[in-house]
């Protein structure tokens, strides 16, 4: 039914909150991708989303901006698209987003686009949109194609330095969300694995 549908089904859910739609086929990877989450995160009012560079723009939403870098236009899987900035698949939004979708009409694909919740937000001067620059990867596993250069790419990072890429007992170790001991705990739980023997190295090094 289209990916705004999720905001209709989760209406009750979301309550009053502000809300993140993150597809599950997307792959970010880059050392300060986390500071543009902490800056989408705190904004109060309006939407953000991200526009990345990609060859073959028709197979996404596409932004548009001018020379000032200010978006101008949006699109959905354009057949002629007007920039090569694709939107990716992590959009913020406050809570009017339950609203904006409540009110879409099918698109001629009979779904309700993300692109017109986005574009309604655009219309409104709520729309932030932020260019994903050389340093951060994207990546779209949609394909089988596409999901082949993922693996090889996480597999030449992890092989290359020994360290796992999203790891989430790390991730939460390395952010204060559990100690020591908890990560210890973890690790032994997976100890015959080389994922339990990893969290190990993690609290080695940390010694």
């Amino acid at each position: 039914d289209g990916l705004a549908q999720a905001f209709v089904i989760g209406r009750e859910f979301i309550g009053r909150d502000r809300v993140t739609l993150a597809l599950g086929d997307n792959i970010f990877y880059g050392a300060h991708f986390s500071d543009y989450l902490r800056s989408a995160a705190a904004r109060d009012t309006g939407a953000t989303v991200f526009g990345y560079q990609v060859r073959d723009p028709e197979r996404y939403g596409v932004v548009e901006f001018d020379a000032g870098g200010r978006a101008v236009s949006l699109e959905e899987k354009p057949a002629k698209p007007r920039s090569s900035f694709a939107v990716t698949g992590l959009y913020f939004y406050d809570n009017q987003v339950v609203d904006v979708a409540a009110a879409l009409k099918p698109s001629l694909r009979g779904e309700l686009e993300i692109t017109d919740v986005n574009r309604a937000y655009f219309d409104r001067g709520q729309l932030h949109v932020e260019k994903l620059g050389r340093g951060i990867a994207w990546l779209d596993t949609g394909t089988t194609e596409s999901l082949m250069q993922a693996s090889n790419f996480i597999q030449a990072i992890e092989e290359r330095q020994g360290l796992m890429v999203a790891c989430l007992e790390e991730i939460a170790y390395r952010m204060g969300y559990i100690t020591a001991a908890d990560l210890t705990r973890l690790a032994k739980a997976m100890a015959s694995s080389a994922y339990g023997q990893y969290l190990f190295r993690v609290l080695e090094h940390e010694a």
